[in-house]
Order: structure tokens, then sequence, then C-alpha cells
């Protein structure tokens, strides 16, 4: 076994987790990656070296996840860095989604991030050392997008378990990252990865136009590039002192600034009254 490190990565047949497993193929790194269709995902990857572990895996079951990551570690004999990667988008508004919609939603893009976390930080204790790296999304620091309601949610979300993560885990000598992705040029708008709602409120036009935009405008003009990408996960994973926060991709930068902007204008224009409440 080299000195490189040991990634696991979820989500990884299509999308940014599918061009960061290859380019740490690529680049002569140990990776463990899960789909829930392992042929779709050795088809995708279509790498055939001893350096790959292709995981089945239902991130939504804990028992599936520690069975992942039990093969893992028995191929790799360690995990070093997880990227917590696979989700979907669900559109609609928040009177139009079901709670079953709903759910499912955060089932796959919260819960399924806390069960890696939960039976990983085992391996990682053990070692004193790892890096979880979770992939929120620029919605899940700005929020105003109508028909997204729910999905930022589970963004904003892994933005919170990130940070109590990494207080929690810093002195153990393990990192947490969130990334704030804006949009990449994946098939996160295809059909399986984008869901519309089951049954659309006529009146939310502008939920509509939203939906519409993604799915004929930006999809397959996303300015983000997956394998840039990539280069900056490899990039953060060799810092001594990785950011906890990091916005990926020039409209994502932009997004953030503007609503630091918004925040800041509204703590001055209302201080007398936020600090009015003390005894």
């Amino acid at each position: 076994m080299n000195a490189k490190k040991v990634w696991f990565v979820t989500g990884a047949s299509k999308g940014l987790g599918l061009a960061l497993v290859k380019k740490l193929l690529e680049n002569d790194y140990y990776v463990a990656a899960t789909s829930r269709d392992k042929l779709a995902l050795e088809k995708a990857v279509n790498y055939l070296g001893n350096n790959f572990l292709p995981l089945e895996v239902d991130l939504i079951n804990e028992e599936s996840v520690t069975n992942g990551l039990a093969a893992a570690v028995e191929k790799f004999g360690k995990i070093d860095m997880v990227v917590n990667n696979a989700g979907y988008g669900q559109a609609g508004t928040l009177e139009e989604l079901s709670d079953e919609e709903s759910r499912e939603n955060f089932d796959v893009n919260v819960f399924g991030v806390l069960h890696v976390i939960r039976k990983v930080m085992p391996y990682l204790r053990e070692n004193k050392a790892g890096h979880i790296i979770n992939i929120s999304s620029v919605g899940g620091f700005m929020g105003n997008f109508p028909s997204f309601g729910v999905y930022c949610a589970t963004k904003y979300a892994l933005v919170g378990l990130t940070e109590a993560l990494a207080a929690e885990v810093g002195s153990l000598g393990i990192h947490a990252t969130v990334v704030y992705p804006g949009y990449f040029r994946t098939n996160f708008l295809d059909n399986g990865s984008f869901k519309l709602p089951k049954n659309p409120i006529a009146v939310y036009t502008e939920a509509r136009k939203l939906e519409e935009m993604h799915v004929n405008e930006i999809r397959g003009n996303q300015t983000g590039n997956p394998d840039k990408a990539a280069d900056v996960f490899i990039a953060i994973s060799k810092q001594e002192k990785p950011p906890l926060h990091l916005f990926l991709g020039s409209d994502s930068y932009q997004f953030a600034k503007q609503k630091i902007e918004i925040v800041t204008k509204e703590l001055n224009a209302n201080e007398k009254l936020a600090t009015s409440t003390d005894y």
C-alpha cells in the first residue's frame, strides 16, 4: 500500500462524484465508491485496476452503509477521506409537495449523510485522522429560489450538521468541510437526479418558470466544470487546515457575496431592535 489516501465517495455513478472518482483513480489514489446500482457504477467509472472498489449501498439503510464501509476498510486497511456526495434535487413549492416527497428528499440528502458519518467515525477516531466533506449547495446558503424550498432546507441542514461536526471532532484530529457548489455541467438536472412535484398547483407561476428554466435553459449550459471541481477536492485534501466552508464555482461565490451583503444590511438596519431584548 502506498502513501496515497483512501477515499470513500457516495453517489459516484454520476455528477461530481463520478468526476472525482475518475480523477482520483487517474492519480493513483485508492477509492471505494458507492451507488444504488453497482453495475452502472462500474460502467460509468470504466476502471479495471486494483485501486477501485465499487459498492452497491443503500444510504438510507444503516446496515447497508455499515457493510459498505467495512468492505472498504477490509480492502484498503483504512479510510482517510469521506465525500458525502449522494443526493437529488426535489422541486415543488412547500404547499405542493406531499409529506412523502419532502421526507424522501430529507432521507437521501440528510439522513443518508448522517448514516455515513455515524458509521465511519469509529474508523476515523481509531486513526486519529480523517476528513469528511459534505456536498451541500449554494442553495444551502441562499434559499430564495421558488420551488426549491425543501431541497434548500436539506442543504441548509448539511451546513448546520457539518459546522457541529467540525466542532465535535477537531480535537480528535479530524476535519470537516461543507461544499456549496453552484451550477456544474453534470446530469443533476436530468431525470432521476431532479424531480418535479407530483401535484403542481397552477397559481405558483414563479415556481413553474424557474423549474422550466432549470430544465430547458440551465441544463447543459452550466458554467461549472466537474473535472476542475475534482481538482479542488484533491487540493483541499492536502491542506493541513482545510476550510470549513468552501463555495465552489464563480456563480456560487457571487451568490454568497450577495447573501452576505443582504444580511449585513439588515443587521445594520435593525441593530437597535435586535439588541433591545436583553435584561
